[in-house]
């Protein structure tokens, strides 16, 4: 690994900055946030047609830059230094790679351009709040019930051959759908087959279609907006798939072909973008440091500022140095993500993804702490920029963690403990903490027949 970035790496990193902290200050994005598409248009329209932003990893015939994940990861990276609210994680990072590796030709050719131009923005729609699960990220892989499972819940996809056309139909709701609400196509996973074929799969839904209900929800953290997409017999067309396909198909049953089950392919997709995810936490991390470094410098008490005090310099150093490890962990996994092995063949960088954006997660939530605590009363007002950092930290770890479940996947996936030794090492500690609960009631039954003993007048 080459740590030294390229001068086109830099450039890259430089003009995002710029552009960002010109366009993408605190007040602009508080702004941004509570327009009807929860981000400036304005800017995404200049970070997709001057800086080609969401085109940067996407392949040069599609009308993309043709660079990889550690580029992308530089992006990202500037984003979360800004908080920048945009389209770009559920597009660029969730969306489009899959497009990318499950679409079939047809639906590369027509989707890929408009996505890379920033003319369409996507979504993916994942059932529950399954998102890092289905994406490998908090267990080894996602349930059997997780897209619905043939149960009660989750979207179920039909194939009709009658009234209206033949062609697959989708039917229930999405809770959790990051920039679903304003996205122009969804990627729906869907439980089809029943009991005897069940399988995953993936649809592409217009946003525009007859059916599709979306309604944006509240969030704590209003840079990620979500909503809930509800699908009452909506029209779609199976990623990887055409409108001709036949419902019987058995071909590409396998994981990984067209037609299998996606829930592989969704945990394939995850160490890249748990390496996205962990360079955008360092950048916010960061940004939440320098903000409350430049205040503690102008900030005075007692008749001096109080960045000179030992206390307020040793805990920034704690920050500091947590925030370069993480830094550090997730340019290796934004490396190891575009490595000589596939994604699905390399334990390494799934690994290291996980371990990065704990990491990353971690380092974001001490640095928000800092800030609202250092920044004294003004930091405590919910309206101070500070608490978007702090928003930002709560919602990342409940969207995509928490920091040791991250830890606990990463470390079943190296064996560090043994084969499952990280999962089961949870149940166990859930086992001990029960047999605590019950060794107290049998004391506290005890206590109460010997209280019975010596006052038998006492009401029980």
């Amino acid at each position: 690994m080459d740590t030294a970035f390229t001068e086109e790496q830099n450039e890259i990193r430089r003009t995002v900055r710029d552009l960002l902290a010109r366009r993408c200050r605190p007040d602009e994005v508080k702004a941004a946030v509570r327009t009807p598409e929860g981000y400036d248009t304005a800017l995404w329209n200049a970070l997709a047609r001057q800086l080609g932003l969401p085109g940067l990893a996407l392949p040069e015939r599609y009308g993309g830059t043709g660079c990889g994940t550690v580029e992308l990861a530089l992006a990202f990276e500037e984003a979360g230094r800004t908080l920048l609210p945009s389209p770009l994680l559920p597009t660029v990072a969730l969306a489009a790679p899959l497009l990318v590796r499950l679409g079939s030709p047809d639906q590369r050719a027509r989707l890929l351009p408009r996505l890379a131009s920033g003319e369409l923005t996507a979504a993916l729609a994942v059932p529950g709040s399954a998102l890092s699960s289905a994406l490998g990220l908090t267990a080894p892989g996602p349930g059997p019930g997780w897209a619905g499972g043939g149960r009660a819940g989750g979207v179920q996809a039909a194939y009709r051959t009658a009234g209206g056309g033949a062609g697959w139909r989708l039917y229930g709701e999405v809770d959790q759908v990051l920039g679903g609400h304003s996205a122009g196509l969804l990627l729906v996973a869907a439980h089809t087959g029943g009991f005897t074929r069940s399988r995953t799969l993936l649809f592409l839904v217009d946003g525009a279609a007859d059916g599709l209900v979306r309604t944006r929800r509240t969030a704590l953290d209003e840079t990620r907006p979500v909503a809930r997409a509800q699908l009452r017999d909506v029209k779609a067309i199976r990623l990887g798939g055409n409108d001709g396909e036949r419902a019987d198909t058995r071909d590409g049953e396998r994981a990984g072909e067209p037609g299998g089950d996606m829930a592989h392919e969704l945990a394939v997709a995850g160490p890249r973008v748990a390496a996205l995810l962990a360079a955008e936490a360092v950048g916010a991390a960061d940004g939440a440091l320098a903000r409350t470094v430049e205040y503690v410098k102008v900030r005075e008490q007692f008749g001096r500022p109080i960045g000179s005090f030992q206390a307020v310099r040793h805990r920034l150093a704690d920050v500091y140095v947590q925030v370069q490890a993480a830094r550090s962990a997730a340019y290796y996994a934004a490396w190891a993500a575009d490595g000589p092995k596939p994604l699905d063949q390399d334990g390494e960088a799934a690994t290291a993804g996980g371990t990065a954006l704990g990491q990353a997660l971690e380092a974001l939530g001490s640095a928000a702490a800092e800030a609202v605590q250092l920044h004294g009363g003004v930091g405590f007002t919910w309206e101070h920029e500070a608490h978007l950092y702090f928003k930002r930290a709560a919602g990342d770890e409940l969207l995509f963690g928490p920091v040791h479940r991250l830890r606990a996947c990463a470390a079943d996936r190296a064996a560090l403990f043994g084969p499952g030794e990280g999962a089961r090492g949870e149940e166990r500690e859930a086992e001990h903490g029960r047999g605590h609960e019950r060794r107290d009631e049998r004391r506290d039954e005890r206590e109460g027949e010997v209280g019975a003993v010596r006052w038998p007048g006492r009401a029980a």
